[in-house]
C-alpha cells in the first residue's frame, strides 16, 4: 500500500454500470404508454443533477415523483444488483475482499439496492453512506428520510466530515457531487471515473482520470487485478480486421484502435509509436527496420494464416510473440478451389460474361466433369488435406506432393516429386506456405511439363507463380485455364487500381485475395488470433506462437508471474535463479522452453516482494524481453 488511505467509492456508473433511477423506471414503468417520455425526463434530470447544473436534493426529489415505485420494484432491481457491477470492478474483487475496513461507499442511491453489492465487496454496513426510501403503508415509496444530509445539496461533503475518516482520503466517483467532496476539502485526492460515464465538468475537477478501476489501483500504488493497466496497452488493428477480435480485446480491458487499409513501411513505424500488439492481416509488411523502432511492441497477431509478411527472426530477437490463425479460414479456401476447380472445367466465367454482352452460347465444347479427373495438390497441410476429401468425395482421383511426410487421407496418393505429380494431374492446385524457397514454384519450365490442357489453381501466395509465364502458357493453349487468387503485387486498399498480364485471358478466374475471405471465416480468424493475444498478454501463453517457445500456461492464480524471453546461450537460467533468489522471491513453479535461437522462462513467485529488487533481472545476459504478470 501506498499509504494508510480511506478509499471513499460512489456506487451509480462506478461500483455497477447503471445509473440506479433509469434501471427503476424500466422496471416501474414498464409496460405504460408514456415511460419513454418519463424514462427520458429521468436520465435529463440525472444528467444535470451529474453535471453540477441542478442540485442533487432537487434533482432526486423530481425523479422520484415521476416514478409509481413500490417495495416491489425495489427488491426487483436488488436481486440482479451484483449482475450490474462495473466490469472493472468485478474484475479486482480482492482489493475490496483485503481492504473492506479501508472502503466506504458514498451515494445519494438507497440502501436497499447497495446492500448486496456492499456485502458481496465485504464492506461493513456501517460504512455505507447512502439514502433510505420511506414508505406508505401499501409499500409506495413516498421519498427519503430527510434527515439524511444526503437527500439534499452538499451532503455528500457533509456525510464524509462526519465520519472522521483517516487521512488522507479518496475519493473515486463519475459525478459532480463527487467532486464537491474534494473541492469542500473532505477529500484529499479525487479520481473522476470513466469507465461507464465520462462527464468534462468533473474531469476537469479532478486530480486524476481513472477509465477504470485497474488504473485508479495502478495510481494509488495498489496491487490490482493485473501488474499494469490494461486500458495503457495499446492495440493497433490493421486491414479491416473483424470486429469480433475488436469487441474481444476492448472487453477484455485494452486500447484498441483500427485502420481500415494496410500501411507502408514508414507509416507503420510512425503508426507504432507507444503501441505494444500490432494486427495484421496479409498485406501489411512487418520488416526489421519497423521492428527496430517499435521499442514497446510485445507481439503481432496475423489475422490470417501465413506470416511470410512479417520478419519473423528480427521478432524473436527482440522478444516480440508471433501468432497466427492457421485453421480459421481453412473450410472457406478449400470451398472456393472446388468452386473455381468446377467454373474453369465447365468454362462458366467466359459463358457468363458472354451472357451479359448479349451472346447466347449453348455448347458442350470444352466442359468436362469433375468425375474421374486427377486433381494434383501441391502442399498437403490443413488446406490441401482437407481439399483431398471434399475432392475425392466429388469423384476425383487425389494425388499430392509435399516435403513434409503427410498422412494420405482416404485414397489419396503420394507423389515423390512435384513434376510426376505435374505430369498426372489434370488440375493442379497450390497450397504451399510463403516461404522465399517457393518463389516462383510453377515457372515455365514447371508449366511445360503440366499436362496439356491441364488446369491451375493458386489460393496460396502470389510469388508461388510466375505470372507472366503463366500468361504466355495460356496465350499459347498450353494450359487450358486458371483461377488465381493471389498475386505477386496486390493493391493496398479497393480503392487502387489492379493489373495484370492475365486480365482479359479466356477462361482465367481472377479473384482479389479472397480464399479466406468469408464472413464465417473471418470471424473465426478474429476470435482466434484475438484468443491467442489475449492468453500472451493475460498469462504469457505461447501456444501457437510461431516465432517462440510454445508453453501452454495456467491463468496466474495467488501469485505473481514473471516472463522472461532471452537468447539460447548457456547459463541464463542459472543466472536468473541467483537473482530470485537475491531478491528473496520464493518460487512456486518455473518453466523453461528453448528452441534453437530462444528460450522463455516463466516463474511463478510468492506476491510478498520488493518490487524494486526484480530490476536486477533485465539485467540478465541474453535477455531480450521481461515482463511481470498478476
Amino acid at each position: 500500500m501506498a499509504d494508510p488511505a480511506t478509499y471513499v467509492f460512489d456506487f451509480d456508473s462506478t461500483l455497477v454500470r447503471i445509473e440506479t433511477l433509469e434501471a427503476l423506471a424500466d422496471i416501474a414503468l414498464a409496460g405504460a404508454p408514456d415511460a419513454g417520455a418519463i424514462r427520458a425526463e429521468i436520465v435529463r434530470l440525472t444528467d444535470q443533477a451529474m453535471t453540477g447544473d441542478i442540485p442533487f436534493g432537487e434533482a432526486l426529489r423530481r425523479r422520484l415523483e415521476l416514478l409509481p415505485l413500490t417495495r416491489d420494484h425495489i427488491a426487483e432491481l436488488a436481486a440482479r444488483i451484483l449482475d450490474e457491477g462495473t466490469p472493472s470492478v468485478r474484475r479486482n474483487l480482492r482489493f475490496f475482499h483485503e481492504n473492506a475496513d479501508r472502503i466506504a461507499i458514498l451515494s445519494g442511491g438507497f440502501r436497499e439496492i447497495i446492500a448486496p453489492l456492499a456485502a458481496h465487496l465485504h464492506i461493513p454496513p456501517e460504512r455505507v453512506l447512502c439514502n433510505d426510501l420511506t414508505y406508505d403503508a401499501a409499500g409506495r415509496v413516498t421519498g427519503v428520510d430527510q434527515d439524511n444530509p444526503l437527500a439534499h445539496a452538499g451532503g455528500k461533503s457533509i456525510a464524509v466530515k462526519a465520519q472522521n475518516f483517516a487521512h488522507p482520503v479518496v475519493m473515486i466517483g463519475d459525478g459532480w457531487t463527487d467532486a464537491e467532496v474534494r473541492l469542500s476539502g473532505a477529500a484529499d485526492r479525487f479520481h473522476a471515473f470513466t469507465e461507464i460515464a465520462r462527464r468534462a465538468r468533473v474531469v476537469a475537477a479532478a486530480d486524476s482520470v481513472s477509465p477504470s478501476m485497474d488504473e485508479f489501483l495502478h495510481a494509488e500504488g495498489l496491487a490490482g487485478r493485473w501488474s499494469y493497466p490494461r486500458a495503457r496497452i495499446r492495440i493497433l488493428l490493421l486491414e479491416n480486421v473483424h470486429p469480433a477480435a475488436v469487441e474481444r480485446l476492448q472487453e477484455a480491458g485494452y486500447s484498441v484502435e483500427t485502420v481500415k487499409g494496410a500501411l507502408d513501411e514508414d507509416a507503420l513505424i510512425e503508426a507504432l509509436q507507444g503501441v505494444h500488439v500490432l494486427g495484421v492481416r496479409s498485406k501489411t509488411q512487418v520488416s526489421a527496420r519497423v521492428l527496430e523502432a517499435a521499442p514497446r511492441l510485445m507481439a503481432i497477431a496475423a489475422f490470417c494464416i501465413g506470416t511470410n509478411q512479417i520478419d519473423l527472426e528480427a521478432a524473436a530477437t527482440r522478444g516480440v510473440a508471433v501468432f497466427n490463425a492457421p485453421y480459421s479460414n481453412t473450410r472457406s479456401v478449400v470451398e472456393l478451389a472446388v468452386g473455381l476447380t468446377i467454373a474453369l472445367m465447365r468454362d462458366v466465367a467466359d459463358k457468363s460474361a458472354a451472357m451479359h454482352r448479349g451472346e447466347w452460347n449453348k455448347s458442350a465444347t470444352g466442359s468436362r466433369e469433375l468425375r474421374g479427373k486427377t486433381l494434383g495438390i501441391v502442399g498437403y497441410g490443413a488446406i490441401g488435406s482437407q481439399l483431398s476429401v471434399l475432392a475425392e468425395g466429388l469423384g476425383m482421383r487425389v494425388i499430392f506432393h509435399d516435403l513434409t511426410e503427410r498422412l494420405a487421407l482416404g485414397n489419396a496418393r503420394r507423389m515423390a516429386s512435384l513434376d510426376a505429380l505435374l505430369a498426372e494431374s489434370d488440375v493442379v492446385s497450390l497450397h504451399v506456405d510463403g516461404r522465399a524457397d517457393n518463389t516462383a514454384l510453377i515457372d515455365a519450365a514447371r508449366l511445360s511439363r503440366m499436362k496439356p490442357g491441364a488446369l491451375l489453381v493458386n489460393l496460396s501466395r502470389g510469388h508461388v507463380v510466375d505470372i507472366g509465364a503463366l500468361a504466355q502458357a495460356l496465350g499459347a493453349g498450353r494450359i487450358g485455364g486458371a483461377a488465381i487468387d493471389v498475386f505477386p503485387e496486390e493493391p493496398a486498399t479497393n480503392a487502387d487500381p489492379f493489373d495484370s498480364p492475365l486480365r482479359g485471358l479466356p477462361n482465367v478466374i481472377l479473384t482479389p485475395h479472397i480464399g479466406g475471405s468469408t464472413e464465417e471465416a473471418q470471424e473465426a480468424i478474429g476470435e482466434f488470433a484475438a484468443e491467442r493475444l489475449l492468453a500472451y498478454l493475460n498469462r504469457g501463453d505461447t501456444t501457437f506462437c510461431v516465432n517462440l517457445p510454445n508453453v501452454q500456461l495456467a491463468e496466474v492464480s495467488g501469485a505473481h508471474r514473471i516472463l522472461h524471453i532471452h537468447r539460447n546461450q548457456p547459463g541464463v537460467l542459472a543466472e536468473l535463479n541467483r537473482e530470485l533468489a537475491a531478491a528473496g522471491l520464493n518460487i512456486l513453479g518455473q518453466h523453461l522452453k528453448t528452441d534453437e535461437r530462444t528460450g522463455y522462462v516463466i516463474t511463478d513467485v510468492d506476491r510478498d516482494y520488493d518490487p524494486e529488487a526484480l530490476r536486477a533481472l533485465k539485467g540478465v545476459a541474453g535477455t531480450l524481453r521481461f515482463r511481470m504478470l498478476h
